[in-house]
């Protein structure tokens, strides 16, 4: 794992249980400092956002560049960064799901065992939707995601 990886995992560690206020909602204090980090206000599904802003403040301690494209959209970034995209996931790693039309999901790696990812995600929830209200861990499969990124 690079430092800036590492660094981006222990930054998103550190948002665990962030909500949206209220719930639902795309809002509050925390879900817009990281919609801000990419340039959005309020209201706009954040998943990839919060993931900006892990990599962004990791960058910004090591003093080094933030080599993610500057948006919230899951399937943007990805077809974007092809020089980042990685096959075999390790912790830091950035997780692309992709639903179809444009729609998808992020979080980033912190753990792989046997066929299952463990991530930190925001715009979830315990039930693992990707229109959720908090920053939380889930597991998934590895044979559901698009692909990965490292930066």
């Amino acid at each position: 794992m690079s430092k800036l990886s590492e660094k981006a995992l222990q930054f998103a560690i550190t948002q665990i249980g962030v909500q949206e206020i209220p719930k639902n909602s795309n809002a509050g204090p925390a879900v817009e400092k990281y919609l801000k980090s990419v340039g959005l206000g309020k209201g706009y599904a954040w998943c990839m956002a919060f993931v900006y802003w892990s990599v962004k403040e990791a960058s910004l301690e090591l003093k080094v560049e933030n080599p993610l494209a500057k948006t919230a959209g899951v399937i943007a970034m990805y077809n974007k960064m092809t020089a980042i995209r990685v096959t075999v996931p390790k912790p830091g790693d950035i997780m692309i799901l992709d639903y179809g039309k444009g729609l998808g999901h992020t979080g980033i790696v912190e753990n792989v065992i046997g066929k299952d990812i463990h991530t930190i995600e925001g715009n979830t929830n315990d039930e693992g939707s990707r229109e959720g209200y908090e920053v939380c861990r889930r597991v998934r499969k590895l044979a559901t995601i698009k692909g990965f990124l490292r930066p």
